[in-house]
């Protein structure tokens, strides 16, 4: 079975790591164009 790897931030780069309703998300704003988000499980 394969599992997806966890999203990881890294601060050197500038990374932020935000969770908002459950899904994680990587956010940066020196370099827009690392970004990552990573399903949850959201409460209906």
């Amino acid at each position: 079975m394969k599992v997806r790897a966890s999203v990881k931030a890294n601060p050197e780069k500038g990374d932020i790591l935000v969770i908002r309703r459950g899904v994680r998300y990587v956010i940066n704003k020196k370099d827009p164009n690392r970004k990552q988000r990573q399903k949850g499980s959201r409460a209906k």
